[in-house]
């Protein structure tokens, strides 16, 4: 299985990837979609996934890791997205969440990658380098896009995607920004970004929600 990631600025382009993937055929089994959420702007009947004995703040669970709740926020129904749920990731902050990538999230680390985010990320191949720039991306307001697939589907959503890189964050060219505002590299430890602090950086950037 080889894996295809897409940043996206924009929770919306996210959406729209998933939906052009879907509707090439790939199975929404076989997709996964990471999106920030720290202006909760995705509530209502969305399932939170709780670490037990870890409780929450703020109305947000504190981190996701063994014992999550995780298996409610894979698929579902017609399509992906309607099975989308709730859960902090640390050093990410809260996000909704779909897929595959999702069930990973624990104990998914290899090497210095450690797990979360990152090691998922890692763990399903996607280069480390590549890897934390796509977590740092999540951390500050960005949508992550990942499909899966074999040789017999490689095609179709290197295609899709393809079609789609001209809105998707260039992971090198985000990766030397923020490299030259003094960031090294994803860092689960450190707190998540505020609603504001996810505006302020998108200006920077360049993109607007």
């Amino acid at each position: 299985m080889q894996t295809f990631t897409h940043l996206y600025d924009n929770y919306s382009e996210a959406q729209h990837t998933v939906e052009a993937l879907e509707a090439a055929g790939v199975p929404h089994s076989d997709i996964s979609i990471v999106g920030n959420n720290a202006d909760n702007s995705h509530t209502g009947s969305l399932t939170t996934a709780v670490v037990p004995g870890e409780g929450e703040t703020d109305g947000a669970p504190t981190r996701a890791g063994t014992g999550a709740s995780t298996g409610t926020l894979v698929g579902g129904g017609v399509g992906l997205l309607t099975g989308l749920g709730l859960l902090a990731i640390p050093g990410v902050g809260p996000v909704v969440a779909a897929g595959w990538l999702i069930a990973t999230l624990s104990g998914a680390g290899i090497g210095a990658a450690g797990g979360g985010l990152l090691g998922s990320l890692v763990h399903a191949g996607v280069p480390e380098e590549h890897a934390h720039t796509y977590a740092e991306g999540v951390r500050r307001g960005g949508t992550l896009v990942s499909a899966r697939a074999d040789e017999s589907r490689a095609s179709t959503v290197e295609a899709v995607l393809a079609g789609r890189s001209t809105i998707a964050v260039n992971p090198a060219a985000r990766r030397t920004a923020y490299v030259s505002d003094g960031w090294e590299k994803f860092d689960d430890t450190a707190p998540h970004y505020t609603a504001d602090q996810v505006v302020a950086d998108r200006a920077v950037r360049g993109r607007v929600s």
